[in-house]
């Protein structure tokens, strides 16, 4: 997105554990989106909290999931990455 890597879904989560964060996930984010249209700070950050959980839980924030010894790369532009090519 725009030129960044981001991380993606643990595959070793199970298809089930899977979509019931992807379900969570967003839940959280229409969550978000109701909040700050009703300009309720509390609602918002409690359900960017939320969102914050489920992305952990599928291992796309935290700790990465693998074990490889791979460097993490999220949020860096590809140009800047060995990807570049």
């Amino acid at each position: 997105m725009r030129g960044r890597l981001w991380r993606a879904t643990d595959p070793s989560l199970g298809e089930e554990e899977r979509q019931r964060w992807v379900d969570a996930l967003m839940d959280a984010r229409r969550a978000v989106a109701a909040a700050k249209r009703a300009d309720d700070a509390e609602a918002e950050k409690t359900a960017r909290a939320a969102v914050h959980e489920a992305k952990v839980a599928l291992g796309e924030r935290g700790p990465v999931w693998w074990n490889d010894g791979a460097p993490d790369y999220t949020r860096k532009l590809v140009e800047n990455t060995p990807y570049a090519q």
